[in-house]
């Protein structure tokens, strides 16, 4: 009787445990493959919000144009993530899509930017003005230096 009335409340806590964590789909639900786009602005939105502006301005919300941008509303976002995130498979493959596209492109930028660099500094060798080995240059001659279309190199 005893292990009947054990096994009967043992079986009631565990059902009640139970709980239903996969949501009804939203009737506006954003497609997998806008959800990783999305979720990709957004995680560039955020990184950019320490980032200084041309204007020097700082702690600048991103998010409403990414939402713009995509023509849709934060809330709508909210419960696309929300069901999304309550079947963790199909989440898990959003993210992973995301991380992949974002580490591609930081490879695509840091081998632009290498190259640009490279070429930058490629220009400057060759721009570069030398100081005249005559000491006793005149005055002349390094004003025509510095008025000259290398006027940035100093002397």
């Amino acid at each position: 009787m005893k292990s009947t009335i054990f096994l009967l409340i043992t079986v009631i806590l565990f059902s009640s445990c139970i709980s239903n964590t996969i949501y009804e789909k939203p009737n506006d639900l954003i497609p997998k493959d806008s959800m990783v786009l999305l979720i990709q602005e957004m995680t560039i939105a955020s990184s950019a919000k320490m980032v200084k502006t041309v204007n020097l301005q700082r702690n600048i919300n991103y998010f409403p144009f990414v939402f713009e941008k995509f023509k849709i509303d934060s809330t709508r976002f909210a419960k696309s993530s929300f069901y999304y995130t309550s079947k963790i498979d199909e989440y898990e493959e959003i993210l992973v899509k995301v991380e992949e596209s974002l580490r591609g492109a930081k490879e695509k930028y840091s081998d632009l930017k290498t190259k640009r660099d490279s070429i930058v500094r490629d220009s400057l060798n060759k721009v570069k003005v030398k100081k005249p080995k005559n000491k006793n240059a005149t005055k002349e001659n390094i004003d025509l230096l510095k008025n000259s279309k290398y006027s940035r190199v100093k002397i």
